[in-house]
């Protein structure tokens, strides 16, 4: 399936929903982690709208799918 685009408010929600937790937070900067996977910088403002490559690229750090969106 192809990647769209979506509000970074809803892939955040996502992550949180596949397990991964916000470590901390400064700004719009979080760290995000997980068992098992490295912890991930997450640093987008909630309205912003992130691309298909650029989902694409935090696909291959998260675990996350389309479907999952």
């Amino acid at each position: 399936m192809e990647w769209g685009a979506a509000k970074a408010s809803e892939v955040l929600k996502t992550l949180l929903r596949i397990g991964w937790r916000i470590k901390r937070q400064r700004g719009s900067h979080r760290i995000l982690a997980r068992g098992g996977w490295s912890d991930i910088t997450f640093a987008f403002h909630d309205r912003e709208e992130i691309g298909p490559r650029m989902l694409a690229r935090i696909a291959k750090y998260t675990g996350l799918t389309p479907n999952d969106l």
